[in-house]
């Protein structure tokens, strides 16, 4: 199956070295490119993309907005670009739903994998950004989680081995492995257990079930 990306990115030079990078894989197709952020939402909703990866910083429309958008209407998961420099893109990022989070010096070979593991539905965040994330997410804080412990009582025994296995940073693939059960039910618990706790995606839910202590 090909995956489709929309590349949005303000720097030019930039911009053509992603997309490079990207057309050197096989299973990959730059669908559209975008210069900002309203570019970038009018594209996803033309192109359907299945993926947007998305820089933070833009003209017009920041990435953070951007994001909020394209995941709100459904119309692509996003795997935002960032640095280390710019936390506080990176904590609205993660509240608006992206699915991935990937530093700008990361190697080629491993962006293309972190395209590949967000269009499987599985999120992922750079190790070094991790870390950091899980402890502003679990400081009482206004911008942690509005998710309490008690949310947890509306999650069935097995969803709730699943969210600690997210907690953990498992692939769905490990995560079935981990619980004996098939691929696509470990996707169907992911997808009910998301919508119990009203979260928007994977990533959302690891910080939480690491907050939470599941």
């Amino acid at each position: 199956m090909t995956i489709r990306v929309l590349v949005a990115e303000d720097q030019s030079s930039v911009r053509a070295g992603l997309v490079l990078i990207l057309g050197s894989a096989p299973d990959i197709e730059v669908a559209g490119e975008a210069a900002d952020g309203e570019e970038a939402v009018r594209l996803a909703r033309e192109l359907r993309p299945d993926l947007v990866l998305m820089d933070v910083q833009m003209p017009r429309l920041d990435g953070v907005e951007a994001t909020r958008q394209v995941v709100a209407e459904r119309l692509a998961d996003v795997l935002v670009l960032t640095t280390f420099d710019l936390d506080e893109y990176v904590f609205g990022a993660l509240r608006a739903g992206a699915a991935g989070f990937l530093l700008k010096n990361t190697e080629a070979r491993d962006l293309i994998e972190a395209v590949r593991t967000v269009a499987r539905g599985e999120g992922m965040i750079a190790p070094a950004v991790t870390r950091r994330l899980i402890a502003e997410f679990a400081a009482p804080a206004s911008r942690a989680p509005a998710v309490r412990p008690a949310a947890l009582d509306a999650l069935t025994r097995r969803e709730r081995e699943v969210l600690s296995c997210i907690g953990e940073g498992l692939s769905n693939a490990e995560i079935a492995g981990r619980l004996a059960m098939a691929e696509a039910t470990v996707k169907t618990h992911v997808s009910r257990l998301l919508g119990k706790l009203e979260l928007r995606s994977r990533v959302q839910a690891a910080v939480l079930a690491r907050e939470l202590g599941v």
